[in-house]
């Protein structure tokens, strides 16, 4: 005998059966409806039709809402029934409902919006209702498609995207960083092209005009070889590719062009967008790292809410599952690591031995700098044209080497250390950055020597040029007073050295090897390794892709350095080889397509995937300290030695900065010359700097209590979760008991009953007999 309760579910179940059934009756009629519509339309005449069929086709148009047929009151009834469908259309998808109720509900919400939506408003207020209507979804078509557009305008989105899917957050954060430095360099090749080398080439005096825009006489005849191009000598010395060939006239063209003045703004304004660009970029990611990661119930987060519905193409859900794959190891590695409890004595002694290792590795690498800037310098004094190339090249070919060999050494080392792979990542970036930087110095200092050999030569050159005007002279005033001037050509002027663009030679040269360098690497150490492991592990002796060598992982700490220490390069040497810029831009752009390529096909996911939240800022700081050391040899260059006599656009000053002067000076009125001299006396300049640098320990005193009072308030609400959940197991193991007990309880009662009634059943019979 069934309950009231089942009574009840039955009476449901078939209330909802027939609503079921009337709702697919009802899609039926309509369907036989639009079908014989259509059929009149292309036919002209009306096909035969069952009275059942026009008794349906009646009902069906009485369904049909008429707005003059409502009262005010339902019209707004209606229109808030389309409203409430059209939020549950939008909420659809964060339903915790299955998939099959999900595309009911929102077939029948869309057709229901479809049907009633045009019927509301009367009369013009109608019309206006449903032009509104269609603006609304035409102008949210166009906002949904111009967001398509930009992200399809960021340039190698989808790339980074699908390689982050494979590979993890950080190796994709090092092709963001990649994109990120990419821009800034379109930047000072947009303004170094545009305000320094176009206008010199259109404005200012051409080719073999005057003698620093001349190939010397002694060297027009290997001036086109390639070996002498290859090393930016020959017509690529005397072009607008270096410091030299720029005249010092004030101005050029007809448009009045300072060009003295363009020179040097452009080289301060570079270094001043860049400390601007990479200190706000390092504000920018601090916002937003300060928010933290929400780790509560962080499986469950990507277990039920990682997929994304909308996916209709292929390859976008394949990558979106290999996306969620990556993220389930990278959270497991973090949940492994923060629960992690390791032997700390022999933790500490092998960090400690790894360290020493890692000072005789960069004690090592900076003895044979300086002793390959030595031999150089007895080269340079010999004459380089009487050694090798390997020779003349040694001190770019040795620092090439080391930044290329001894990370992996340094990467060996690390795994002595059993860091977090983030922490681990940081380690190893400090510890190249201090070879890359003791490099950079050293060849730094060799060019400092350079530099002194070149200006001590100089002034015996303007000794042998006074001396040779004075003989041609005298020599055409004796043979005839009356003949007019001499005319020498350009090419056979004596000319004495310009060690600025030798040092913009220097610079190029070292972009250009470390580049080589870079994609020979690339191309044998991963494309060729891949190839033997891939052909040859069937017909080898031992299983070449689980053992030696086995396919190279991504190294994010190498090629992120060498993309820090390669911007430092062009900074440093951009303000006298105006070409830098574009040759980094070049090489940056080719540098995307070929490392995404390789690392695609060639690199396989790293063994400790981890995130890297905490990885961007940390590249961000150590450009920062980069650019700041590579300014500072430019800016003595530029305040404390004096510039070439006869070549560049500041010979015949004193000093570099004196253009700035003279400019003052004459085009400025003189009170305006006066303030600014007042106001670059170091009396004033020195207090400003002071309280520039107390307002920014104040500031990062008040950032830093600020972070600590974030922290503590997480850590709170941390603590404050942990309880909750506490809270909640004790309630829900005290109802499990309760029900228990109840459960028991019940069968107890059960057992009494069926006792009693056994009982009454054997006095009955007993009675009986």
């Amino acid at each position: 005998m069934s309950t009231a309760g089942e009574q009840d579910a039955d009476l449901s179940l078939q209330e909802e059966h027939e609503s079921k059934t009337h709702r697919t009756k009802r899609r039926d009629g309509d369907r036989q409806k639009k079908k014989r519509r259509n059929e009149r339309r292309k036919g002209g005449t009306r096909p035969e039709t069952s009275e059942e069929d026009d008794d349906e086709e009646e009902d069906n148009d009485k369904d049909v809402v008429r707005p003059e047929c409502l009262s005010p009151e339902e019209l707004e009834k209606l229109k808030e029934a389309v409203d409430e469908r059209k939020k549950l259309i939008q909420s659809l998808r964060g339903k915790p409902w299955p998939m099959k109720k999900k595309l009911v509900t929102l077939r029948e919400s869309q057709e229901f919006v479809e049907k009633y939506e045009g019927a509301l408003g009367k009369g013009k207020g109608r019309k206006l209702y449903a032009y509104k209507v269609l603006m609304t979804k035409k102008w949210m078509k166009f906002q949904r498609d111009f967001e398509n557009f930009k992200t399809a305008c960021i340039p190698w989105e989808m790339k980074i995207k699908e390689i982050e899917s494979h590979f993890g957050s950080s190796v994709a954060s090092y092709f963001i960083f990649l994109r990120w430095m990419y821009g800034i360099n379109m930047i000072l090749f947009g303004l170094t092209f545009g305000l320094v080398m176009v206008p010199e080439a259109l404005m200012g005096r051409p080719y073999g005009s005057m003698p620093r825009k001349t190939v010397p006489r002694a060297e027009e005849a290997s001036a086109m070889d390639f070996a002498v191009l290859w090393d930016f000598g020959g017509y690529a010395q005397y072009s607008v590719l270096f410091y030299g060939y720029y005249n010092n006239q004030r101005t050029v063209g007809w448009l009045k062009f300072r060009m003295p003045l363009s020179y040097f703004l452009v080289g301060v304004g570079t270094v001043a967008y860049s400390y601007m660009v990479v200190i706000r970029t390092m504000a920018r990611n601090a916002n937003e790292s300060g928010v933290g990661d929400d780790n509560s119930f962080n499986f469950s987060w990507k277990m039920f809410t990682s997929w994304d519905y909308l996916i209709g193409n292929a390859e976008t859900a394949d990558n979106k599952f290999a996306s969620i794959t990556t993220s389930f190891k990278e959270a497991i590695l973090e949940e492994q690591e923060s629960h992690k409890d390791d032997n700390i004595h022999l933790t500490r002694f092998l960090r400690v031995l790894a360290n020493f290792l890692v000072l005789c590795c960069l004690a090592g690498s900076g003895y044979l700098i300086y002793f390959v800037v030595r031999r150089s310098q007895k080269f340079a004094l010999d004459g380089l044209e009487n050694h090798t190339w390997w020779e003349r090249n040694e001190v770019n070919m040795v620092m090439s080497l080391l930044g290329m060999f001894c990370p992996m050494l340094f990467d060996v080392i690390s795994t002595l250390e059993n860091y977090h792979p983030r922490v681990a990542l940081q380690w190893q970036l400090g510890r190249i950055f201090a070879l890359f930087l003791g490099n950079l110095y050293t060849f730094i200092i060799a060019l400092m020597d350079e530099i002194n050999l070149k200006r001590k030569e100089e002034k015996v050159v303007k000794f042998n040029i006074t001396m040779w005007e004075a003989s041609l002279y005298n020599g055409t005033v004796l043979e005839n007073s009356t003949a007019p001037p001499v005319t020498i050509h350009p090419a056979d002027v004596p000319r004495g050295p310009c060690w600025e663009t030798m040092v913009g030679q220097e610079f190029v040269r070292l972009i250009i090897s470390d580049t080589m360098t870079t994609y020979i690497t690339l191309l044998i150490g991963d494309f060729l390794r891949a190839v033997l492991v891939r052909f040859l592990n069937y017909c080898w002796c031992w299983d070449l892709e689980a053992g030696f060598p086995s396919y190279s992982e991504f190294d994010v700490s190498g090629n992120v350095l060498g993309l820090i220490f390669n911007q430092g390069m062009i900074w440093m040497g951009s303000f006298y080889a105006p070409c830098l810029p574009a040759l980094n831009v070049i090489r940056l752009h080719v540098s995307m397509y070929l490392q995404c390529w390789a690392v695609m096909c060639c690199n396989v996911p790293q063994e400790r995937v981890f995130k890297a939240s905490g990885s961007n800022n940390f590249y961000m700081a150590m450009l920062l300290v980069i650019l700041f050391l590579s300014t500072l040899p430019a800016i003595y260059t530029i305040v404390s030695i004096p510039p070439s006599f006869d070549c560049g656009p500041f010979s015949g000053k004193n000093r570099m900065f004196d253009v700035i002067h003279e400019t003052l000076e004459s085009d400025f009125p003189p009170w305006f010359s006066k303030v600014f001299s007042y106001a670059s006396n170091p009396g004033l300049v020195l207090p400003f700097i002071l309280l520039m640098v107390l307002a920014i320990y104040y500031l990062q005193s008040t950032s830093k209590s600020y972070r600590e009072a974030n922290v503590e308030l997480k850590k709170k609400l941390q603590m404050q979760n942990e309880e909750n959940k506490r809270k909640n197991k004790r309630a829900a193991l005290k109802a499990q008991m309760d029900l228990e007990e109840a459960r028991k309880t019940a069968q107890e009662q059960q057992r009494n009953n069926n006792a009693s009634v056994q009982d009454q059943e054997g006095e009955s019979f007993d009675f009986k007999y």
